[in-house]
């Protein structure tokens, strides 16, 4: 049986997790069980699965640490806080799972702190949490065919719900780990998708986003091979009353015909696109091992924009990646503009152990940091560019919480007066302040 994830967003912190430098969360549950999560989106929405499963099994005194494998600051940030976590609640059972438990179960296993080692495919499944006769519970993920064997209901107090339709990757970007936590790429049936966003557009629900590890590739294992364009396309056809449909982070390489059809015909899917670009130099890209090049990205963005004029994009980019000069990271640079980048996820380049990027020659610290900060800088040009041109604008947007909403292309609106989460509702925008649009209730 294939299923999926969903969970309804929190309010943005600052700094975000899935963004370098984003802080773990901790999730308390029922029984004296907290869920520590580190990394990306899918693993704080997983993580929410193994709070209902902790609850639902009968887990007490508990802390799991979901972990991140990104980089390797995210699972030095796990480790330290295992060992506070253990400092702490001395009577705890400390359980690990996650990308980085996946990749290297044995140095958490070897941690006196940790009672129990799950694997990315175990756990969220019954009983998981609660075993006690075997310490290391870690399969190989790549034999995993089907998508995570769990479903998030309820959790009524949120804005908006995330429905996984896919997990794990084919690709091997030379500096990816998540591949070996994640595993090969698996779709979630279209029929079960439509259904699941069904039922959460009866239940009230504004805006659905659809996420994964690689969302474009969505289809690619099913039977006749959908494309990610045809799934969307279903969805709102067969869900009408749903108001807004979102995509998360997608692959630069391509954007299917059906897709961008999508973009130009149907005001329900939400304009905007946070692609997975990494860098703006044809020779790093090359070295990344990535699908597309700079000519492909631009010519992606141009697409999208030539048939929704109101798109705005952003963009995952890694400063510093080994061998890039300082030519190559300018090209970076530029694309930001070039590109009308108006969302940046910066991430400083972190050797993973075991992946090619690891064994090339490096860029140095210090010039990898001072790159980082010149990217975010650029960043905060092409957001605050992006912000001035909606001042004056009546903007639709969905309430997340009191004062604070979220415009169809992603822009964050702060406001004066109330609004009731969930709702979906029309601003004027009056300012900004280099972070967030400043508005007002349309009359």
């Amino acid at each position: 049986m294939s299923v999926y994830t969903v969970i309804k967003a929190q309010p943005k912190p600052k700094p975000e997790v899935g963004e370098e430098g984003g802080p773990a969360v901790t999730m308390p549950g029922a029984n004296g069980v907290d869920v520590v999560t580190f990394g990306c989106r899918l693993n704080a929405y997983e993580s929410e699965a193994m709070r209902a499963r902790a609850a639902a099994d009968g887990l007490s005194d508990a802390v799991v640490f979901n972990t991140c494998a990104v980089t390797n600051e995210a699972v030095r940030q796990a480790r330290q806080a295992i060992r506070k976590a253990r400092r702490e609640r001395p009577d705890a059972r400390i359980i690990v799972t996650g990308c980085a438990a996946q990749i290297d179960p044995a140095a958490f296993a070897a941690m006196p702190e940790v009672d129990l080692v799950l694997g990315n495919a175990e756990k969220a499944a019954p009983g998981a949490l609660v075993e006690t006769t075997t310490r290391v519970r870690v399969n190989d993920i790549m034999s995993v065919k089907e998508t995570a064997g769990h479903l998030i209901d309820g959790l009524k107090d949120r804005a908006r719900a995330y429905v996984e339709v896919q997990n794990g990757c084919d690709h091997r970007c030379t500096f990816c780990i998540i591949p070996y936590g994640r595993g090969n790429s698996r779709s979630a049936p279209a029929g079960e998708v439509v259904e699941q966003v069904r039922k959460l557009a009866a239940e009230g629900y504004r805006e659905v986003v659809l996420t994964g590890v690689d969302v474009t590739s969505w289809g690619a294992d099913l039977p006749g091979e959908p494309t990610l364009g045809q799934l969307v396309g279903r969805i709102l056809r067969m869900v009408p009353d749903l108001p807004r449909l979102r995509l998360s982070s997608i692959d630069a390489a391509e954007i299917d015909p059906d897709l961008l059809k999508l973009f130009a015909e149907e005001p329900r899917l939400m304009p905007y696109l946070h692609l997975s670009l990494q860098a703006g130099d044809d020779l790093i890209l090359k070295r990344m091992k990535r699908r597309h090049n700079r000519t492909d990205a631009l010519n992606l963005v141009a697409s999208v924009r030539a048939v929704r004029p109101d798109v705005a994009f952003g963009a995952d980019l890694i400063a510093g990646f080994p061998t890039e000069s300082e030519e190559a990271f300018e090209n970076t640079v530029r694309l930001v503009e070039e590109a009308g980048l108006a969302f940046l996820h910066v991430f400083p380049y972190s050797a993973r152990p075991g992946t090619p990027a690891a064994r090339m020659p490096p860029v140095k610290g210090p010039v990898i940091k001072d790159r980082a900060k010149r990217l975010r800088e650029a960043g905060q040009r092409g957001l605050e560019r992006h912000l001035a041109a909606q001042v004056g604008r009546v903007l639709p947007g969905l309430v997340e919480r009191d004062g604070l909403a979220r415009a169809e292309d992603f822009t964050e609106i702060a406001f004066t007066g109330e609004a009731p989460a969930g709702e979906i509702v029309a601003f004027r925008v009056t300012g900004h302040d280099g972070a967030r649009v400043i508005a007002e209730r349309a009359a």
